[in-house]
Order: structure tokens, then C-alpha cells, then sequence
């Protein structure tokens, strides 16, 4: 069972500490447990009642109508507004971390949905699912979510960028882009939205997928001779960063290797010779829009 101090929920559900504490006094409206020592802690479910509490809040409900409001009364109110296409970027990751928290799947879909019938696939990513991302990445390093709910939302979210490819039937028309992840590297998701942007821009996409080993990548660089290797390095493996974009740069001299990712960025590598260096997916995306 995760179990979360103040200052956990204040990052999880933007709700300043102090708040929190007079929400607590005056409405009574999460009751914190305590340790032997005496140290307050709360627990999956004040999150939960929290993150619903806050989206209603944020949507103009004053706090002494919620107080007043039961359990189930809260989950209508929040599920009537998960309806009303919400546009602000912190109520739909909060409606987004709700749907992940409870595994309904129905909620999170319909949220995304609607913002890609409204704005396109595209902004939808940029503007509502890397948003939520970033706030499980935040669940992830307190502990505040399992991987099962991890894989769970990933997986939803994977269904949608497949679809959204498949849809696409713009005829690859310009470069030849070989795509993958290293050895180290198991979350696909920006990788395959690099995918998606590629298909729409009209390259031709060589989606390799996670976990390739150089070895296999030069087997299937002999047969496709792509002119772009594009890659992207989140996660630390068994050679360093520089190291193992030498050893690109070494045995895939005829093309250009495109290279981004969080250790990519930490270490401020250059670009040099045959490979080119982009600090986030913003500029990545940008330089494949623009590429002919």
C-alpha cells in the first residue's frame, strides 16, 4: 500500500500544503492517519478523494458545497464533468491520473478522445497526454502508482497512437527514417509518437521497437540502408552515453543519427560528424516536420 506525506499530495494534485491542512480542519475533508511517533501520512484513497476534490474545485464548485457532498455524489459530479470536455491542461491531467488510479478505462478514453476529435491527434499529444506523463513520472518516483496501473495507462495510450498511424495514408514520399530504442530502453510511447509525426510528414518509417542491440540494428541497416537513424536514450545501460553514440557514429557512417532523450540532454553532447543532438522532443519533432 503507497502511502503519501502532505508535501506528496501537494506535488500529485497541485493543491498547496496549506490548503490542504485547512480543508482538513474546516471541512473535514480528508482525515490523515499517524504513525507511532505521530507523523500525519494519508493513503491511496485521501489521494483519490483529493484529485477529485481539487478537479471540482477547479471547475468554479465552491469547497463548502463539496464538503457537503457524500462519496457518491463527489464521483457523479466528476464523471458528469469528465463529460464536458474540460480545456484546462490541469483538470484533464487530473481527470487522466483519476481514470489511471481507478483502471477505467471508459473514463480515460473518452477524455482523449474528445480532445482529438476537437484538436487533432496531434495537439492532443503534445497538449493533454505528454502533460500527464510528466505527472506520472512524478507517481512513479514516490511510489504512488504500481506498474500494473503504469503498464495499464500505457497500453491505453499505445492503442490510440496505433490507431491513430494505421489512419494516416499519406504516401511515403521523402526520407528514410530507421527508428528504435537500446538495449536499456523499454517505454515506447514518445518513440512510436516520433513514428506517428514521420508517417504524417510523408517519410518512410522503419519502426525497429524497443530494446535492439547494435548488432541487430546493423542486420536490418544492411537491408533498408536507411538515410536517418534516429534514437532515444532515457535511461542509463551498460556503456556510457558517449560510448555508445561513438560506436553509432562508428559502424553507420552513411547515415545521419539523430539523438535525443533525458541522458542525451544531461550530458550536453554536440553535434558532430554524422550525428545531430536534440535536447527535447519539441526540436526533434520540429527538424522532422521540416525535413524533405
Amino acid at each position: 500500500m503507497a502511502i503519501y506525506s502532505i508535501s506528496d499530495l501537494e506535488k500529485l494534485s497541485g493543491v498547496k500544503a496549506h490548503t490542504i491542512r485547512i480543508w482538513e480542519k474546516r471541512y473535514n475533508l480528508l482525515a490523515p492517519k499517524r504513525t507511532p511517533s505521530n507523523i500525519r501520512y494519508y493513503i491511496e484513497k485521501d489521494l483519490k478523494r483529493l484529485l477529485n476534490i481539487a478537479l471540482l474545485n477547479r471547475n468554479g464548485l465552491k469547497i463548502s458545497k463539496i464538503a457537503k457532498m457524500d462519496a457518491d455524489q463527489v464521483r457523479s459530479a466528476v464523471l458528469e464533468l469528465s463529460q464536458e470536455a474540460p480545456k484546462d491542461a490541469e483538470v484533464l491531467s487530473d481527470t487522466l491520473t483519476l481514470a489511471m488510479l481507478e483502471m477505467d478505462e471508459d473514463k480515460f478514453n473518452a477524455v482523449v478522445q474528445r480532445n482529438i476529435s476537437e484538436i487533432g491527434f496531434k495537439r492532443t499529444m503534445v497538449e493533454v497526454i505528454f502533460p500527464f506523463l510528466n505527472r506520472l513520472g512524478i507517481l512513479w518516483m514516490t511510489g504512488s502508482i504500481s506498474p500494473v496501473q503504469e503498464n495499464y495507462v500505457a497500453g491505453l495510450i499505445k492503442q490510440k497512437i496505433f490507431v491513430a498511424i494505421e489512419e494516416l495514408e499519406t504516401p511515403a514520399t521523402k526520407a528514410s527514417f530507421m527508428i528504435f530504442l537500446p538495449e536499456s530502453e523499454r517505454q515506447e510511447l514518445s518513440m512510436l509518437f516520433i513514428h506517428y509525426i514521420l508517417k504524417e510528414a510523408g517519410h518512410r518509417v522503419i519502426n525497429l521497437g524497443a530494446q535492439v542491440s547494435i548488432d541487430d540494428l546493423k542486420v536490418a541497416y544492411d537491408i533498408q540502408q536507411p538515410r536517418y537513424l534516429l534514437t532515444m536514450i532515457n535511461e542509463t545501460g551498460p556503456v556510457s552515453i558517449h560510448e555508445y553514440v561513438e560506436q553509432l557514429s562508428l559502424h553507420f557512417r552513411e547515415s545521419t543519427i539523430l539523438l535525443t532523450g533525458i541522458q542525451i540532454a544531461r550530458r550536453q553532447l554536440q553535434s558532430k560528424r554524422n550525428y545531430q543532438v536534440f535536447n527535447d522532443l519539441s526540436e526533434l519533432v520540429l527538424f522532422l516536420e521540416q525535413t524533405q
